[in-house]
């Protein structure tokens, strides 16, 4: 539980710093020894919401987990 936690509240500090990007690379032209790729950027926003929403759901998971210890 402990580790959820930890991953939750990691998911909603980079939600509240502004989403997901990544890249993907795609192959235009295939001609024999020819080959040529695009890269395109992709972006995921994520409502601040779900940020807050992750953090508090992290930190209740913690709470709970180190409350479990006792």
């Amino acid at each position: 539980m402990k580790i959820a936690g930890i991953l939750l509240i990691i998911a909603g500090v980079v939600a509240l710093i502004g989403g997901i990007s990544y890249t993907s690379k795609d192959k235009a032209v295939d001609m024999g020894p020819l080959q040529i790729y695009t890269t395109e950027h992709h972006y995921i926003p994520v409502p601040a919401v779900l940020g807050f929403v992750a953090i508090l759901g992290g930190g209740a998971l913690l709470y709970a987990s180190a409350k479990q210890l006792r």
